[in-house]
């Protein structure tokens, strides 16, 4: 691991001791959920900068906000529609402005983000269904399934699988691919990396997986596969991407969904960092772990694009 890429591993780790407490955040159901999206809102906008060659504007859609973010002399007919992270119970598409600014730029193709429906106010499959809508009114601005790609992170890239298994059981045309960093596909928190990466895991707060997959599942059915695409039936999904850090709690959600897709004839590439991190990729170019994960993301969908792929894996 490159000296920079372990810095951000402490800094992740120990960012408690910065906000001057001594002990790590721990997430139960008396964590106030509210207090949780405000201060998650109000670190998002100070990380927030002008991006060169990148500008937000709101799309004209009527059920809920999303945003457009869009590049200088990105094609006009290809969009990727950005499923936005936050443990299913806040962020926002504004939250993740710089990030997906960053990853537009770096891509070079127009991005679309949107705000799904939270919980626990409103359990799964509410954010499957939002998506789905959101998907269908760009079918119906024009934008054929090959030029839509579907890419997400942590709970974002979860919803991001489990939609592409609503749109297929609602007979739907598929987006060209998908592309998950960190994704949580699996409710139940079946995986043994939830209890043997505890400890290695930087980013995560004790108790955080269980809370929010609590809130997320509420009152149904856990095993759902709109609400875990682990246990759907994963056949003839596009072509998959998957990145997840060796050192995170969600690593087999990662290795078991990659494994199962696999088996059932999908095309997927699973990339497993090692002493990486929940969601690393995001943090290009500060590490160089990250760049080359991120680049390799754009050049992945780039070739399902068919666009001519010029990103260098340096800074």
């Amino acid at each position: 691991m490159s000296f920079k890429g372990t810095m951000f591993h402490y800094i992740l780790k120990y960012r408690h001791l910065m906000k001057g407490k001594l002990k790590a955040e721990v997430i139960d159901e008396n964590s106030d959920i509210n207090l949780i999206r405000r201060e998650s809102e109000e670190a998002a906008e100070k990380l927030v900068k002008k991006i060169e060659g990148i500008t937000y504007e709101q799309a004209d859609f009527q059920d809920f906000y999303a945003e457009w973010v869009k590049v200088e002399n990105a094609p006009e007919n290809k969009i990727v529609l950005y499923f936005h992270g936050g443990g299913f119970v806040m962020g926002s598409a504004k939250s993740h402005r710089n990030i997906v600014g960053n990853f537009a730029k770096r891509l070079g193709i127009n991005l679309l983000v949107f705000d799904y429906r939270l919980a626990p106010e409103n359990p799964a499959p509410a954010a499957v269904y939002d998506s789905v809508k959101i998907y269908k009114w760009l079918l119906d601005i024009g934008y054929i399934p090959e030029n839509i790609f579907f890419a997400g992170d942590s709970a974002g890239g979860g919803i991001a699988l489990a939609t592409m298994l609503k749109i297929k059981d609602d007979g739907i045309p598929m987006p060209a691919g998908c592309l998950a960093f960190s994704p949580c596909v699996d409710m139940t928190l079946s995986g043994d990396s939830i209890k043997t990466k505890a400890d290695a895991d930087p980013c995560t707060p004790k108790g955080a997986n269980e809370t929010y997959t609590k809130y997320y599942v509420g009152s149904g059915d856990p095993l759902h596969p709109y609400t875990s695409p682990l246990f759907g039936d994963l056949s003839n999904l596009p072509p998959i991407m998957i990145y997840v850090g060796e050192n995170e709690t969600l690593l087999d959600d990662s290795v078991r969904f990659a494994e199962k897709a696999k088996k059932a004839g999908v095309i997927v590439e699973l990339n497993i960092q090692k002493g990486m991190f929940h969601c690393f990729p995001l943090l290009a170019p500060m590490f160089p772990e990250a760049t080359e994960a991120m680049n390799n993301s754009c050049s992945f969908i780039k070739k399902i694009f068919k666009i001519q792929n010029n990103i260098k894996n340096h800074e």
